[in-house]
Order: structure tokens, then C-alpha cells, then sequence
């Protein structure tokens, strides 16, 4: 139940944000992650673009590209250019890979890298308005997590005090036991 309303949460956030873009709404709902900082990874930018251009698989490389322009506003306009260069290189290979499925009869996987290609298209054609949205949502994001980790901090503290009070308590027990028996001894 609790996630259904988080879903909702989210959801709602991300159509507030969008606006009555559907396109844009589309593509950022199965592309931005609820927690960005476990779900992008933490490899460079750099070296994420190159096994990008080795496997053919962008999805973490461009994952990388908008979250650091949406938290490096200074440098959006170089970001902007990263992610369409990105997506670029993506539709060249996307399309290859298309061309080679067709020839041999999979028509399926032809269609699939087609879906893939338009999704890369819009990118490219849409970069900024991602940017510009995803920014806004990581940022609420952000907040939240840093409000979620203060209270897993402030919870635990309160643990460790509570463990600290029953350790003392014990220790005073053990003391009053220890004092009665010397009483009892003499």
C-alpha cells in the first residue's frame, strides 16, 4: 500500500512538472529513477561513454550525462551537447544493428531497435526539456533522500541511546548486586 501512494506521489510530481507534454512525460517517467543516487552509476561520465561505445549500450552513459547537468547548472549548455552527442552515437549504432536484424529476418528486433532509435531521436530533439525537468524532479528527489537519511541517522542515534541507558542500567544493577554481597560477606 505504502508504494502505491509513493508511485502516485511520484507520478504526480512528474505530470506537474511535464505539464500536458505526453511525450516528454512518457519518456522521463521510465527514465528518471525514484533514488538517482543508488540507481546511476558512479563511474565517470568518461569511461561510461567509452564502454558505451563498446557494448552499444548508452542507457547508463546518458543516465550519468543528465544527472550531472541537472546538478551542475553552470556547465547545462556543455551537458546539453554531451547527451545529443551521446544519443547520436547511439541511433548511428541503434541503426547498424537495425540494418544487420533486417537482413537476416528479425523483424521483431528490427522493431524493437526502431522504438529504440525514436527514443534516442527524442532525445536529441528534446534534450534541454529534459534537463530542465529533471533537474527540478532530482532536486525534490535529493531533498527527500536527505530528509529519509537524517531520520535513519536521527532513528539510529536515538537507538544508540536507548543501548547506552540499558548498558548503564546493567552496569549499576551488576554494582548494587556486587555492593550487597560485600554487605552480606561482612
Amino acid at each position: 500500500m505504502w508504494e502505491k501512494k509513493e508511485e502516485k506521489k511520484e507520478e504526480s510530481l512528474l505530470k506537474e512538472l511535464c505539464g500536458d507534454d505526453a511525450k516528454l512525460y512518457y519518456f522521463l517517467s521510465h527514465h528518471l529513477y525514484l533514488n538517482p543516487l543508488a540507481g546511476i552509476s558512479e563511474k565517470g561520465l568518461d569511461i561510461l561513454t567509452e564502454e558505451a561505445g563498446k557494448s552499444g549500450n548508452f542507457r547508463p552513459a546518458m543516465d550519468k550525462a543528465i544527472f550531472e547537468g541537472t546538478q551542475n547548472p553552470g556547465e547545462r549548455e556543455r551537458y546539453i551537447k554531451v547527451i545529443q552527442n551521446l544519443a547520436l552515437k547511439a541511433i548511428n549504432a541503434l541503426e547498424q544493428e537495425k540494418e544487420k536484424v533486417e537482413k537476416e529476418g528479425l523483424t521483431d528486433r528490427a522493431a524493437s531497435l526502431g522504438k529504440r532509435i525514436g527514443n534516442h531521436k527524442f532525445i536529441s530533439e528534446r534534450t534541454e526539456d529534459i534537463i530542465n525537468v529533471a533537474s527540478k524532479f532530482y532536486n525534490e528527489k535529493l531533498v527527500e533522500l536527505g530528509e529519509d537519511v537524517r531520520r535513519e541517522v536521527r532513528e539510529e542515534e536515538r537507538k544508540e541511546a536507548e543501548r547506552g541507558e540499558r548498558r548503564i542500567g546493567e552496569l549499576e544493577k551488576a554494582e548494587r548486586e556486587a555492593r550487597k554481597q560485600e554487605r552480606g560477606g561482612d
